[in-house]
């Protein structure tokens, strides 16, 4: 039985075009408020376009009174498209929406172009920067998942194969569920993939937990500076544009702070509104690294419009994670305040400086703020210390240099028959490698700020 393996179709990218002609549509459906204007989501749509260099020629905001379940927006609407189409020689329609596979047909049954809607779109943008493997199993894992949910719809031109020779064999397997199945056995593989990547990852923050290094993440909505603050804490050259998805593949790097002690900063793939399921659960992995992080630097765009629509996107996402908005760990990170007008800008800085090192304002492309924030990051850590007495002599050069290096020495006494007194503050990890290393130093432990020693 000849078997056409079409499988090739769901595992390659959204042909786009990458250079050619393209006009994004925004659909405003009657009685569905949000927090955004219609505008400033076209603005979007446009932008998630030109991640992927294509040339957007037209754009509009269409009112849908009533979904047209064959095509979504109405007749009229649909022939005033077709124009926009035929006048600017486009080669692809961005419906910034889902649509679905009825719908996605007969669009390009009309217009005679292809078609893609929002999840596409971000596919593939995701498809051209993914860049490590992790990525592009996590991508390739959202595609297929996208695509298996389209095969019964979209495909039934298909006819079934007959099985056995000439006229003797029944029905055989349809071409539908033979690309069902290859799908399927993929998706198998790839899940089982990204399951060794998160045992991986288990074992690597394991074992950054015996060195160990705190972990600062970097999390916010696309295009909010995130790679911007992280090369300028870390001096590091992570791909940073002006571009929604700027990065994908996560990066570590190590930091260290005004006080000695040393952190690993993550950068994170953005979040954004409606963003498809599918990658939610395939970039799981990847948002582990934010859920284990002992500080999570939340970076907002400040010179947004619609910052604090983004903002609860963030937080949303993020609470599918269980990371709750009250968690100790959220710094606020109000970024681009370069940006902001002088009278706002000073409000902001104004309502920053009052919340302690719950929020900082700064400018990552400037640098302003930046000392701000990482004296915040610092005392973060520091108030997670545990203090305890130490009585040592003062030959023990090896022990005090420790000390001074990972701790926060708050006092000290030296007697004269060379013993040393301290009280000093360390972290769980640390005191536990110096009791095992030093044992019979510590002379008790005392309450500190942020947790206390059992």
């Amino acid at each position: 039985m000849r078997r056409t393996t079409t499988i090739k179709m769901a595992e390659e990218k959204v042909a786009t075009g990458s250079s050619g002609a393209a006009i994004v549509i925004h659909p405003v459906m009657f009685g569905q408020g949000t927090a955004r204007t219609p505008e400033t989501r076209l603005e979007e749509a446009v932008g998630l376009a030109a991640a992927i260099s294509l040339d957007v020629v037209y754009s509009a905001c269409v009112k849908v009174n009533r979904v047209a379940p064959a095509t979504l927006i109405g007749g009229g609407t649909l022939e005033t498209l077709k124009g926009e189409v035929e006048a600017h020689e486009a080669e692809l329609v961005i419906f910034d929406c889902a649509l679905s596979p009825v719908q996605h047909r007969n669009l390009e049954k009309e217009m005679g172009v292809k078609v893609i809607d929002r999840t596409q779109l971000i596919l593939e943008i995701f498809g051209e920067r993914a860049r490590t493997a992790e990525g592009k199993l996590q991508v390739e894992l959202a595609s297929l998942s996208f695509q298996r949910s389209r095969l019964v719809r979209s495909w039934t031109h298909l006819e079934r194969q007959r099985g056995g020779f000439g006229f003797t064999g029944g029905p055989g397997e349809s071409q539908i569920e033979i690309d069902r199945r290859l799908i399927d056995e993929r998706l198998t593989r790839l899940k089982r993939d990204l399951e060794e990547v998160r045992r991986t990852r288990a074992l690597h923050r394991k074992a950054r937990q015996k060195i160990p290094y705190p972990v600062v993440a970097v999390v916010g909505y696309t295009n909010a500076g995130k790679s911007t603050l992280f090369n300028r804490l870390a001096q590091a050259s992570v791909f940073a544009e002006n571009l929604l998805f700027a990065t994908l593949d996560p990066t570590m790097r190590g930091i260290d702070l005004p006080s000695g002690r040393r952190i690993i900063c993550s950068d994170t793939v953005g979040f954004i509104s409606d963003l498809p399921t599918h990658l939610v659960a395939a970039f799981r992995a990847t948002l582990e690294e934010v859920d284990a992080a002992d500080i999570i630097l939340h970076v907002r765009d400040a010179a947004h419009p619609d910052t604090e629509a983004q903002k609860a996107d963030v937080l949303a996402v993020m609470a599918d994670m269980g990371i709750d908005s009250a968690d100790p760990r959220l710094v606020e990170v109000l970024n681009k305040i370069d940006l902001v007008d002088p009278a706002h800008r000073a409000v902001l800085l104004e309502d920053a400086s009052r919340s302690g090192t719950q929020r900082v304002g700064l400018s990552a492309l400037t640098g302003e703020g930046i000392e701000r924030l990482v004296a915040c990051i610092d005392a973060r850590m520091t108030s997670a210390n545990i203090i305890v007495a130490i009585d040592m002599p003062a030959s023990e050069g090896a022990a005090l240099a420790l000390l001074y290096r990972k701790g926060d020495v708050l006092e000290r006494e030296d007697d004269e028959d060379g013993t040393v007194h301290l009280k000093v503050g360390l972290n769980e990890a640390d005191l536990a490698r110096f009791a095992e290393r030093y044992p019979g130093f510590i002379r008790k432990p005392e309450a500190g700020a942020g947790s206390s020693a059992a």
